[in-house]
């Protein structure tokens, strides 16, 4: 039986399901957001629930992102609900997100459209022929001890305030950041500065955690990048994302979007079978999987080889100069 087929069955939505993925969540974020606030000066309590409260808004974010795929519950108008009161908590707003996440989906692993993905990849061709600047932004912004800070800091806090064909989506991005600055009002008017700052701090730390993830879910040596009429999306779907295994915790604090391979063939599947899909066709298939050892080393590869088509490390030994005529 075909692939696609075989995942058919993994589409189907339970509401049930999908509340107790979604209201609990948000349980946990508020609960943790006020037990770090309350025990400012216990830094036993205080940092762990900084941690909690990060590690459940990305898990809120992947939810959102499910109701932009219309895979959280059945209906289209519930998933669009959920979809703006969580956007509220990611700083991600909702129609922006699911517009530039589905143009994503549609040009992934794309040579000739790579405006569409999360993070920029020069091609070894493209590396060569780059002059000084270029090629020393390009260093700065691939390293992964500026690229997680600066890009927690920059997509959720700044660029998501007037993101990517925001034009096209005027009102509802002036009515997200309107409901973001009642937001904050909120946390000032019952906690003062000190809340806001505990706040900002704890949205940072999910952040570098979602930017991380965001990173090896296409980063990876063996990933796929073509261009057409050659790109095939299906091996786009399995070889250009990442299936990664770092755990349990991590799969219940991704929402399972780590299996994003199978989440790329089809994104109809809820977050909620996309583990056990993966895991029922995944020796079948042959579909491999990133441990830690692999992911951490992911984040050492730079440019895209066409020639060797996998992911590799900048060129030892070469100067951040223009290369010569």
């Amino acid at each position: 039986m075909e692939i696609r087929e075989r995942l058919k069955p993994f589409t189907v939505k339970d509401d049930r399901i999908g509340a107790l993925a979604f209201f609990p969540t948000f349980v946990v974020y508020f609960a943790s957001l006020y037990l770090a606030i309350t025990y400012v000066d216990t830094w036993v309590i205080l940092i762990p629930m900084m941690l909690v409260n990060g590690a459940s808004a990305v898990r809120l974010y992947v939810l959102q992102h499910d109701c932009g795929h219309a895979s959280l519950f059945k209906s289209r108008k519930a998933n669009d609900l959920a979809g703006e009161a969580l956007s509220i908590l990611t700083f991600a707003p909702y129609a922006a997100m699911r517009h530039n996440h589905n143009m994503h989906h549609l040009h992934l692993s794309n040579l000739e459209a790579r405006e569409t993905g999360e993070i920029h990849t020069m091609t070894v061709r493209e590396w060569a022929e780059a002059g000084f600047w270029d090629r020393l932004v390009y260093r700065l912004y691939r390293n992964p001890f500026i690229l997680i800070p600066a890009g927690s800091l920059f997509t959720y806090f700044i660029r998501y305030r007037w993101p990517k064909n925001a034009r096209d989506m005027l009102g509802s991005v002036i009515l997200h950041n309107i409901a973001i600055a009642l937001y904050m009002l909120g946390i000032y008017a019952l906690f003062g500065w000190t809340g806001v700052l505990i706040w900002f701090l704890s949205s940072f730390l999910g952040g570098m955690l979602g930017v991380f993830m965001v990173y090896l879910q296409h980063n990876f040596e063996d990933t796929y990048w073509d261009r057409k009429p050659d790109l095939d999306p299906r091996i786009a779907a399995l070889q250009g994302s990442s299936a990664l295994d770092l755990g349990w915790w991590m799969d219940i604090i991704s929402a399972n979007i780590a299996y994003h391979d199978i989440h790329h063939y089809n994104a109809r599947i809820p977050h909620y079978n996309l583990r056990k899909c993966h895991q029922m066709i995944r020796a079948e298939y042959d579909l491999p999987t990133i441990k830690w050892p692999e992911a951490l080393r992911s984040f050492t590869l730079k440019l895209w080889d066409e020639d060797q088509e996998r992911l590799v490390p900048f060129p030892k030994g070469q100067p951040i100069a223009t290369p010569a005529e």
